[in-house]
């Protein structure tokens, strides 16, 4: 017994000398906080960027597909910024409207990293720099307020040695962004959860507001994350009746309302629009498992060692499991409370697990949607590490020593055989090096159609669809010479595959991926290939020894030559024209344009082909418009100064125009205005002599494919036939704006328009071709104008009602729309889609009730 009673209290000296250590320890991180640990986390995150800036110095790889598409973006809003109207409204809803798809605060937080350092993938990554300092910042916090200082640093430490983490942080994708903030608004969350005083509560409520309004406009998916948290606190608060604390919470989604609702308000149909194609269509692409099997909900958890390291997880758990065991006394809390660390445990796993079932139960699975869970996953991680006693600092040291040496094993080729088992053992499947073979040739691809066509704007037509060579690729290396290029994916749908090719003059095609085409893909490789329209402009051997080949259509359809004379107004120097043509059917014509640079870039045509024998000069029966943008608005805008010379241009166009099937036979001659779009400035052409005689009996002629202007006026005038006509019109757009990826033609289409509609108030095809115009355009001002001149004008069309109604709608305004809505009721009460957008308006309004009546009549 006095053996055991030694024993005894020996044990409880040791016990005591190490909580007297640990407090020690714990009193000196707190003394020595400043400057010690910002200098810490400073240190943290210059290892991050190192390790960051000399893999991007060794790596020659073209960023993928979501990269590119993401860098374009970026490019987007650094172009708008350096042109900045901040106190114009319509500057402002043009900023917004630039990303309908993705929010655009990572692009708008890239400009000023792209405006000092230039443009490039590595320059836009520069912004991870400041996305890393607010992770680190916030995980500190996190670990600091809910354990210890010395947990703080290690969480921090550990956010920049997880595989997927530093994996992603390599790549301009939206998710490093979203890591960061969900981390930041998980602080402020925590925070406000805990504080002791209103002004307190009332700080770190605003600080969330800001917080969440920001990562909304990041991506959606923040809601993914912090749901749980919210719902549960708001229950507690409920609970107790803490009522002060629920108007702070209000407050805070009003506060991040004003900070992200300008730009859901402008894009809200697009984002809820765009989730057929973002999340279900791609999970059925890539075979993600559904939900109803077992593999869905186990998909992330089975990729916990690839995104943590196994070393980091089996440690931890051991430290957590031995502490909680009480196996060896000598473990001890790092907080000092151990009351207080079960409720920070508990706090955590809410967190993990809430937001570990929201992202499973998401149709589409990718390793990169998990990542903001894994911050605050490290916070637990560093926890468990400060649990090992100090006598056993080498296993919390040697994992995390172990931990950055698979990093540098996973980033760079320096580990040789031993280095590769080492990474497969502990760290699978979590290597990225750097690629350092031959370039790739996107920017001499760019560079030759730039060369052959200086003056021209550029669609590339991209049939291949590697990691590499893709649409999206293109377009980003295009964008980067100030959006000279667009890249395009077509050739895709085998209804339209005739089509794509006879609207593009610029193709790519690859020789290696015959076994990935698709059926119209195929077909629109072997049309280009073996056409006798298209030369092969050039080729290059890429990296994996297959050949990349660029094709132009010879001759060109727009050409442009300089003029030594100069010249102010727009003149028209020549016309062909066939002798004779049938009606209904497209008719080549070629323009031949001469005339001032600015003039020319600026110019729309208004062109009006008239009968030689009829009076009447409005009748669509005695006459067609040929009107469009001079060069159908290709001539590029980012040209050298205009003023240098040559100043003056001959512009040739060989389009094609398409007379009305009713017209009547005969002979018709042309009239030509000139407008400037941006003047508004306007004056007759005179037009050389020309003559086309029309004659039912006479055979089709080959002709290009029509101008887009000219496609939208025709797809117009179906919009009186309503729903019946929308989708199949939606759909012709959709094909089309593939080869205008500014949709210049749709500014085109109105400026024409509405010049016209000045002149014949009471036409009502130009009014319904106006307001499509500007609905393409998200003119919804503009739209509203012109639709209720189109209800004047086919006032017994409830259709023509229900298009006013809608997009009344679309700018929230209920009420408009409901009294808009009230004619087509009265003209056709048991039209659906009147019926679903009477019911919308009421919603809009708060009359619920009404609007579920509404749609239960509609069976929805």
């Amino acid at each position: 017994m006095a053996q055991q009673d030694q024993g005894n209290q020996r044990q409880e000296v040791k016990d005591t000398r190490q909580t007297a250590d640990k407090g020690e320890s714990l009193s000196v991180w707190q003394k020595n906080s400043f400057p010690l640990v910002p200098l810490i986390l400073g240190a943290i995150w210059l290892v991050g960027a190192l390790c960051d800036r000399l893999w991007l110095a060794l790596d020659h790889s073209i960023p993928a597909w979501d990269p590119t598409n993401h860098l374009t973006g970026s490019l987007n809003y650094l172009n708008a910024l350096q042109h900045a109207k901040w106190f114009s409204g319509e500057w402002w809803t043009s900023l917004w409207m630039l990303s309908s798809k993705y929010p655009p605060l990572t692009y708008i937080a890239t400009a000023p990293f792209q405006h000092l350092f230039g443009t490039g993938p590595d320059q836009a990554l520069l912004v991870n720099l400041l996305f890393s300092a607010v992770l680190l910042v916030s995980i500190y916090s996190i670990g600091k307020h809910l354990f210890s200082t010395q947990v703080g640093l290690w969480a921090a430490g550990l956010c920049v040695l997880l595989p997927r983490l530093y994996i992603i942080r390599l790549h301009y994708v939206i998710d490093y962004p979203l890591v960061a903030l969900v981390a930041a608004n998980f602080w402020c969350l925590t925070v406000w959860r805990d504080t002791k005083t209103p002004r307190q509560g009332w700080g770190w409520a605003l600080a969330f507001g800001v917080c969440f309004g920001l990562a909304m406009m990041v991506k959606q998916t923040i809601l993914f994350f912090l749901f749980v948290p919210l719902l549960w606190l708001f229950g507690t608060l409920l609970w107790q009746r803490a009522w002060r604390r629920i108007l702070q919470l209000i407050s805070t989604f009003l506060l991040s309302v004003f900070i992200f609702g300008p730009w859901y308000r402008t894009n809200w149909l697009f984002v809820f629009s765009a989730q057929q194609t973002s999340i279900v269509i791609p999970a059925l692409k890539e075979g993600d498992p559904p939900l109803n099997t077992l593999a869905a909900w186990t998909y992330y958890w089975n990729d916990l060692p690839r995104a943590v390291t196994w070393p980091l997880l089996l440690v931890s758990l051991v430290g957590l499991l031995l502490y909680w065991s009480r196996v060896f006394p000598s473990f001890r809390d790092g907080t000092n409370n151990t009351h207080h660390a079960t409720s920070a445990l508990r706090w955590l796993a809410l967190f993990l697990v809430g937001s570990y079932l929201i992202s499973s139960a998401n149709v589409n699975k990718d390793l990169r949607y998990i990542a903001p869970l894994l911050p605050i996953l490290s916070v637990v991680l560093a926890y468990s590490l400060t649990l090992w006693p100090r006598r056993l600092w080498a296993v919390r040291w040697g994992t995390v020593g172990l931990a950055f040496l698979l990093m540098c094993l996973n980033l760079f080729r320096i580990g040789g055989v031993p280095g590769d088992y080492l990474v497969k053992a502990l760290s699978p499947n979590s290597h990225s090096y750097p690629e350092q073979a031959q370039a790739w040739p996107h920017t001499q691809v760019i560079d030759e159609i730039i060369r052959t066509q200086p003056q021209l704007q550029a669609t590339l037509g991209v049939l291949p669809k590697t990691s590499e060579i893709n649409h999206n690729t293109f377009n980003y290396y295009g964008a980067l010479q100030d959006f000279q290029v667009y890249g395009r994916e077509v050739g895709v749908r085998k209804r339209y595959q005739a089509k794509d090719v006879r609207s593009l003059s610029w193709f790519l095609t690859k020789t290696g991926d015959e076994a990935t085409r698709s059926e119209a893909q195929a077909l629109t490789v072997q049309t280009i290939e073996q056409s006798p329209d298209f030369q092969l402009q050039k080729n290059w051997t890429l990296p994996d020894h297959t050949i990349l080949k660029l094709y132009h259509r010879t001759p060109a359809p727009i050409q442009v030559q300089p003029l030594q004379q100069p010249l102010t107004q727009v003149s028209l120097e020549r016309v062909t024209v066939p002798l004779q043509a049938p009606p209904g059917m497209p008719v080549p014509v070629t323009y031949e344009w001469t005339g001032a640079w600015e003039q020319l870039r600026s110019g729309i045509v208004l062109l009006t082909w008239k009968s030689t024998s009829s009076q009447n000069s409005n009748s669509n029966q005695t006459r067609w418009l040929h009107d469009h943008g001079i060069a159908m608005g290709e001539l590029y805008s980012g040209r050298s100064n205009p003023q240098q010379s040559p100043a003056s241009f001959r512009v040739s166009e060989q389009i094609a125009m398409l007379p009305p099937a009713d017209i009547a036979p005969g002979n018709y001659t042309l009239e030509a205005t000139y407008l400037n779009r941006e003047t508004g400035e306007n004056y007759p052409i005179t037009v050389p002599a020309v003559t086309l005689n029309i004659a039912a009996n006479t055979p089709a002629l080959p002709a290009p494919e029509l101008d887009l202007v000219t496609q939208l006026r025709t797809l117009a005038t179906s919009l009186p036939k309503g729903r019946e006509a929308i989708d199949p019109i939606f759909d012709e757009i959709g094909r089309i704006n593939q080869y205008d990826p500014v949709q210049d033609y749709t500014k085109q289409a109105e400026l024409a328009l509405a010049y016209r509609l000045q002149q014949e108030p009471q036409n009502r095809d130009l009014a319904y071709a106006l307001a499509f115009s500007r609905v393409l355009q998200e003119d919804t001002k503009g739209a509203i104008a012109a639709l209720k001149q189109v209800v004047q004008l086919d006032s017994q069309n409830p259709f023509a009602h229900a298009y006013l109604a809608f997009v009344y709608l679309y700018e929230w305004r209920g009420k408009a729309a409901q009294e808009a809505l009230q004619p087509a009721l009265a003209l056709n009460p048991n039209i659906p889609e009147i019926q679903a957008l009477s019911g919308a308006a009421a919603l809009l309004q708060g009359n619920i009730f009404k609007a579920w009546r509404v749609l239960q009549k509609l069976d929805l």
